[in-house]
């Protein structure tokens, strides 16, 4: 067959539409490439407190009391807020930041019912840079964070200890969802929200392609 130098290779490098992503579409989702909860830390050591919380409350905390569940219910809605947020952030920004948010209000109630616990009762919550806050610290910093590093603790040590543990975890998942809010408001800034994106995608999909050469 005579080669008139058009490429006939069609379904090949040259049949872009069947074979390769539009760039336009790859390079500017309208629908961000999100969602994947299990890779945030945040949502780890949000589930390590809750874990923790769970066993705490119903060891410790007299039968009847209602901070049991109050507390057991805060501690899942950071864990759970984490969660839901992160698979809102495929179709809402706004979503996202808003239930990311109510994950950190969420903990910073069980903090608080923790640090009750240690004040009525007139135990010694551990300072910042305290030796038994400082190992807790380094254990916190392995990966994975599971439930299975704090087990042998929760199950031996006496309340106050435990309570301790909890607050010091807790601190870390607040620090690291902070973080993640203030990444999830400078996306928002640089992409904005849904309709935004879908506005721009619909200009980019009618403005004409640019003659070839």
């Amino acid at each position: 067959m005579k080669n008139d130098g058009k490429n006939t290779n069609k379904g090949k490098s040259g049949d872009r539409l069947s074979h390769e992503p539009c760039p336009d579409r790859d390079s500017h989702p309208i629908i961000p490439p999100r969602g994947d909860y299990q890779t945030l830390h945040s949502f780890h050591k949000a589930e390590v407190v809750y874990d923790i919380t769970f066993r705490f409350a119903h060891k410790f905390l007299a039968r009847g009391d209602r901070t049991i569940d109050q507390m057991i219910q805060a501690a899942r809605s950071g864990k759970k807020n984490v969660l839901e947020g992160s698979k809102a952030g495929l179709a809402s920004k706004e979503t996202e930041i808003k239930l990311t948010s109510v994950a950190r209000a969420s903990l910073e109630e069980v903090l608080d019912d923790y640090r009750d616990y240690l004040r009525v009762r007139e135990h010694r919550e551990w300072a910042k840079d305290s030796r038994e806050a400082l190992y807790v610290r380094r254990l916190g910093r392995k990966l994975p964070q599971t439930y299975e590093l704090y087990r042998e603790f929760v199950e031996t040590r006496p309340s106050e200890v435990v309570a301790n543990i909890a607050i010091c975890l807790i601190h870390q998942a607040n620090y690291l969802i902070d973080q993640q809010l203030r990444r999830l408001e400078r996306d928002f800034l640089a992409q904005g929200g849904l309709r935004e994106r879908m506005f721009q995608a619909r200009l980019r999909h009618r403005r004409p392609n640019p003659p070839g050469p």
